[in-house]
């Protein structure tokens, strides 16, 4: 069964042009990965600083293998998080 990833990201205006293009960064690497499904990096278009991911991968399995390469570890954990205000994660199965 398909894994999906719903991650909102909030940031100081100061660091939107540095998330963005990590996260952007991110999908290009993302998707070459032989699990995923899927990655959308979306502008909160009501929010500055506001970002929506939409993750799929094939199962819980390649969403881990995802969080273990190095581009997960630079780009996200290394880069994006540590800017963020606000972090929330929604995972589920899709139907």
């Amino acid at each position: 069964m398909a894994y999906a990833v719903v991650a909102h990201y909030r940031c100081a205006a100061e660091d939107e042009a540095t998330v963005r293009a990590a996260l952007l960064e991110m999908r290009e690497h993302t998707l070459k990965e032989p699990a995923n499904l899927g990655y959308e990096v979306h502008a909160e278009a009501d929010r500055p600083g506001g970002f929506l991911l939409y993750e799929r991968y094939t199962d819980r399995a390649g969403f881990d293998a995802h969080t273990a390469t190095a581009h997960f570890a630079e780009l996200i954990a290394g880069t994006v998080r540590p800017l963020l205000t606000e972090r929330t994660v929604t995972f589920a199965e899709v139907l």
